[in-house]
């Protein structure tokens, strides 16, 4: 007696077809599963079998052998448990066979019920590519699942409802997807709590509207992890392509709310300078997403830069640059998007008072350069601003006014956005700092006075060829901030004034 039942697995952020095939023989009682399983998939015999028990099924004598094809690929977790237990008892001839336009997901409790898995969202989308047209899964995750158009989601408690669903005793309710909606910014920190700091607000603007990477360079208590904060809510709200990938990335490491569909905020990432190089590109003994996929389309923060390992930082080269990271273990490899804004802090020196007004820094000049070393010029020239933040006023903290809030802030980083998109349509750049090499000259033209100033601060400034498509492309949303269709001398001017610290600090005689 035979039997096959559809599932999935994923590898990465792509789903792949498993087909759980059943078969029933005589001989001595035994229960085999083949199919290169991880000890996750083997551990389901003793769930299946207990859940059959449970819920009323007989118990195949003899022996069981189910094969998870193809058996070249490695299955991994608890996801396989439903289909198990279905191919058994169809082979068994206690249920009927599932069309073959039907698969299942889902983990089996002891007493048969069926607990959410990671990863549905990119397994319902390969499932409607590959011509599935009804998925099982658990109700849990029935609304990440019902994002895939073309799919009807059946959301199940109990392997008890599937098992009356097949017999047509007790037909399943079709899970109704959700209208996809971005989360207002309302509820988000407020740039109108931030007393003074025009500066940096203004670099704030510019990186949002474009996309840039910035870093916050001042003094203990100057309000730049404040800034930082509160940048996503000057941030164009997700799209609806946008949320399916940063969904699918959450699925997959199982960071999505149970019962939650689309996410409809850009994620922020903040994580301790003490995470290792490993947590932030992503691995482990099986690959998964790391801080710099989990911040995709949304800002990773970090916090004290020169605090984190040299390795951890180095790691972030790569990520930067290509909007990608591949990590390779032994169990594999697999490739996960990392497109996000980097905002870091830092302080000039260890104590934190290095060119401070009115407070003198404690540190020798051999601890100051060993700080800031940590910091590699690979990585600070993949950073498009840098913004010096200087000790707020008193007159600017007394003033009860307040500044510009983030929905001021927001209306314009939206208006220079929809020129971005009109601009690049067709092309797959979303922003100014997406843009690749070959579209830069076409769409960052200047003004005979802007070209001169730039060929006179490339010499004296030392630039390298990547600062110098970098300081364009920041040149780019300064004039789209200022509705301009070319890059003006005072565009340029205020792009190279966002080059100029790391001169200051790092490149110092």
């Amino acid at each position: 007696m035979f039997a096959r039942v559809n599932s999935f697995g994923i590898h990465g952020l792509e789903g792949f077809l498993v087909t759980a095939e059943a078969d029933l023989s005589g001989g001595l009682p035994q229960f085999a599963i083949v199919g290169l399983p991880d000890s996750a998939v083997k551990e389901a015999a003793d769930r299946v079998r207990s859940a059959s028990k449970n819920l009323g099924f007989g118990w195949p004598a003899g022996r069981i052998t189910v094969n998870l094809a193809p058996a070249h690929r490695k299955k991994a977790g608890p996801v396989y448990d439903l289909p198990i237990l279905l191919g058994i008892l169809c082979a068994a001839g206690q249920l009927p066979p599932p069309p073959p336009d039907c698969a299942f997901v889902g983990e089996l409790a002891l007493d048969g019920a069926v607990r959410p898995v990671n990863g549905v969202l990119p397994m319902a989308l390969h499932a409607a590519a590959c011509g599935v047209r009804q998925l099982f899964v658990p109700e849990a995750n029935a609304r990440e699942a019902a994002v895939a158009e073309g799919l009807t989601v059946y959301g199940v408690t109990s392997a008890r409802q599937v098992a009356d669903h097949l017999r047509g005793e007790a037909p399943l309710t079709p899970v109704e997807p959700l209208a996809y909606a971005s989360a207002p910014a309302g509820d988000l920190p407020d740039f109108a709590d931030v007393h003074g700091q025009a500066e940096a607000r203004r670099a704030m603007e510019v990186a949002a509207a474009g996309g840039h990477n910035i870093l916050l360079i001042g003094p203990p208590g100057t309000g730049k992890s404040m800034l930082a904060k509160r940048l996503p809510g000057i941030l164009p709200p997700l799209t609806r392509e946008e949320a399916v990938e940063v969904t699918q990335i959450y699925s997959v490491a199982g960071l999505l709310p149970a019962g939650s569909g689309l996410m409809t905020r850009r994620p922020f990432r903040s994580p301790h300078h003490s995470v290792s190089a490993t947590a932030l590109a992503g691995g482990g003994s099986s690959p998964r997403p790391g801080e710099v996929s989990l911040a995709h389309d949304g800002v990773l923060f970090l916090d004290e830069l020169p605090e984190f390992s040299r390795d951890a930082l180095e790691i972030l080269r790569q990520p930067v640059e290509d909007g990608q990271v591949t990590v390779s273990r032994v169990a594999g490899s697999a490739t996960y998007p990392s497109r996000f804004l980097l905002a870091a802090a830092m302080n000039p020196c260890r104590c934190g008072y290095f060119g401070h007004p009115t407070r003198a820094c404690t540190c020798p000049p051999s601890t100051i350069d060993r700080y800031r070393q940590k910091i590699s010029g690979p990585l600070l020239d993949r950073i498009d601003l840098h913004v010096e933040v200087a000790p707020v006023e008193y007159e600017d903290l007394a003033d009860t006014a307040g500044g510009e809030s983030s929905a001021a802030i927001l209306a314009r980083v939206l208006a220079a956005r929809e020129i971005q998109a009109a601009r690049y349509a067709g092309t797959g750049v979303r922003c100014n700092a997406q843009l690749p090499p070959a579209l830069l000259r076409r769409y960052c033209t200047t003004t005979p006075a802007a070209a001169s100033l730039l060929r006179e601060a490339f010499r004296a400034m030392g630039l390298s060829a990547r600062a110098y498509d970098r300081i364009l492309k920041v040149a780019r949303t300064i004039a789209d901030l200022a509705g301009a269709d070319r890059i003006g001398e005072e565009h340029l001017a205020e792009a190279l004034q966002y080059r100029s610290l790391d001169r200051k600090y790092w490149y110092t005689e």
